[in-house]
């Protein structure tokens, strides 16, 4: 992970080329400047994607096999929030795999953004929720 901080924040530094050498900017800094999600961020967009592809395109169906939706034993408010069930698992290494991580991701996003139907603007609302999550300083407003 340090491997892949460090190779974004050269490639941030090489694509401002250091616009302002009297006063360099931070890491975060060059990455707001630009509209760059840090790594941990960035994981998670490729994660919530993968989920939303796998229940809306159908073309990924051993992904959408792995993903259930959560199906209360009676009738919930919650029921119809498009929420996946969590499975159980015992090991803190098996939490990183997807079956167990694209539900937690999923599951955090707001209604909103589970609810969207089309490709381009799921995507551009939840860059938007994770950019306005890490900066929440940043003018950013949804288009």
């Amino acid at each position: 992970m340090a491997t892949s901080k460090s190779v974004t924040n050269k490639s941030a530094d090489y694509a401002t080329y250091r616009q302002s050498r009297s006063s360099p900017l931070s890491s975060n800094e060059l990455l707001n400047q630009l509209h760059w999600l840090p790594i941990e961020w960035r994981i998670r967009f490729k994660v919530a994607m993968l989920t939303f592809k796998a229940f809306h395109t159908g073309r990924s169906p051993y992904i959408s096999d792995l993903l259930q939706y959560y199906e209360p034993t009676r009738s919930l408010r919650s029921s119809s929030t498009h929420q996946l069930s969590v499975p159980r698992h015992n090991l803190t290494f098996g939490s990183r795999a997807f079956r167990f991580s694209a539900p937690r991701v999923w599951n955090s996003l707001p209604v909103s953004i589970r609810e969207t139907k089309s490709l381009p603007t799921s995507r551009r609302h939840l860059k938007t929720h994770y950019f306005q999550s890490v900066y929440p300083h940043s003018a950013v407003h949804l288009a």
